[in-house]
C-alpha cells in the first residue's frame, strides 16, 4: 500500500479504542517497524493526538475526544455503503475492482465490534440481477471517461432493427442504468441529434481527438425518461383504457414501469389508464395478453379486438 494508505490504516487501528504496539502495526501492515515510527511521527505532526504509553502494557492509542469525533464511518454508514456496493456489483458496475478495494479497506479499518455487526447485517443480504455481458464493462469504462473528460468517441453500433452495424461518432453526455440495462446518452454526429445508445449494442469503441462541451443544463436522466414516457399534455388522441380483474394483476399493472406512469384511477377491482392512442395500439396489447384471464379489457372496443386478433394469430401460428 502507499504511504497515505498505511497512515490511514494506522489511524483506523488506533481508533479501535484499544492500545496497539508498533510491532503489531508492523506485522498487520507487513512493513518495517522503523517505518511505523516514522508514520506515527507524521500523524502527530499533522495534529493527531496519539498517546504513547511505555512499559509492559504500553502501546499507542488516541485521545477519547478524538475517537468520538465524526471522522470515521459509524456502523450504520458502513452498512449502507457495503449494501450499496452489493447493488452496484450486481448491476454490472464497470469499476468493480476499485469498488472491491474500497470495501475491503472499509472492512479492514473497522474495529472488531464494528466488523462483527456489519458482517451480521451483510449475511443474507443479496441482490439478483440480470447477467451482464462481460464485454460491456470495458466499454462503459471508456464511455464514463469520455463523459468526464468531454472527448468524442467513435462507436460501431447495431440498432434493434438493423442487421448491419454502423460507425458513428458521439459526444457522450451521460451514462444511465435502467431496467437492468446500461445506456449512454449523447449527441450523435451521424443523426445530428441527441440520442440514447444501449451499451450491449456497442460492438467497438475508440477514443478520438475531438472534444466537446457538455450543455450545462442537460440531464441525461430527464432526456431518457422524456423519450421513454411521453408527455400527454400536447397529444390530440388520448384514450381511456379501463381494465377489470384480479387485485394482484391490477396491482402489477399499476406499478408497471410504463403503465404505472399513466394510471388515472384505481379501485379494488378496476384500473383506469390514460394512454396515447398510438402507444395503446402498439406496445400495450402484446403486454396485456400475458395476463390471460386475470384481467378483462372493459374499454375501448378496439383494444379488446386487438387482443383477440393477436390471440387468434398465435393460435393459427401454433396450429400450423
Amino acid at each position: 500500500m502507499s504511504k497515505n494508505d498505511n497512515m490511514l490504516a494506522i489511524l483506523w487501528m488506533l481508533n479501535s479504542g484499544t492500545k496497539i504496539t508498533a510491532k503489531q502495526i508492523a506485522e498487520r501492515l507487513e512493513i518495517n517497524i522503523r517505518t511505523v515510527y516514522r508514520y506515527i511521527d507524521s500523524l502527530c505532526a499533522s495534529g493527531v493526538p496519539i498517546v504513547s504509553d511505555a512499559g509492559q502494557n504500553g502501546g499507542y492509542s488516541l485521545l477519547n475526544d478524538f475517537i468520538n469525533a465524526p471522522l470515521f464511518f459509524d456502523v450504520d454508514e458502513q452498512k449502507a455503503i457495503l449494501h450499496a456496493a452489493v447493488f452496484a456489483k450486481e448491476a454490472g458496475y464497470p469499476f468493480n475492482e476499485a469498488l472491491s478495494r474500497a470495501t475491503e479497506k472499509l472492512k479492514m479499518y473497522s474495529n472488531r465490534e464494528q466488523k462483527r455487526i456489519v458482517d451480521r447485517h451483510l449475511t443474507g443480504f443479496e441482490v439478483i440481477s440480470r447477467e451482464i455481458d462481460s464485454s460491456v464493462k470495458p466499454k462503459l469504462v471508456e464511455i464514463e471517461r469520455a463523459v468526464a473528460n468531454e472527448y468524442s468517441v467513435e462507436i460501431e453500433y447495431r440498432t434493434s432493427h438493423e442487421e448491419e452495424s454502423r460507425q458513428r461518432i458521439i459526444d457522450p453526455y451521460g451514462v444511465i442504468y435502467w431496467n437492468n440495462k446500461w445506456y449512454t446518452i449523447g449527441f450523435c454526429h451521424l443523426r445530428n441529434e441527441i440520442r440514447s445508445f444501449r451499451a450491449e449494442r456497442i460492438l467497438q469503441i475508440n477514443r478520438t481527438q475531438m472534444t466537446f462541451k457538455r450543455p450545462e443544463a442537460f440531464s441525461a436522466k430527464k432526456f431518457f425518461l422524456q423519450n421513454l414516457l411521453p408527455d400527454l399534455a400536447n397529444k390530440d388522441r388520448v384514450v381511456s383504457v379501463v381494465i377489470r380483474g384480479r387485485a394482484e394483476a391490477l396491482d402489477d399493472l399499476s406499478i408497471h414501469w410504463f403503465l404505472g406512469h399513466y394510471l388515472k384511477e384505481r379501485t379494488p377491482n378496476q384500473a383506469v389508464f390514460l394512454l396515447e392512442e398510438r402507444v395503446m395500439n402498439g406496445y400495450v396489447p402484446n403486454f396485456l395478453l400475458s395476463y390471460g384471464r386475470a384481467i378483462e379489457i372493459i374499454e375501448p372496443e378496439n383494444l379488446k379486438k386487438r387482443l383477440a386478433d393477436i390471440a387468434l394469430e398465435l393460435m393459427e401460428y401454433y396450429q400450423n
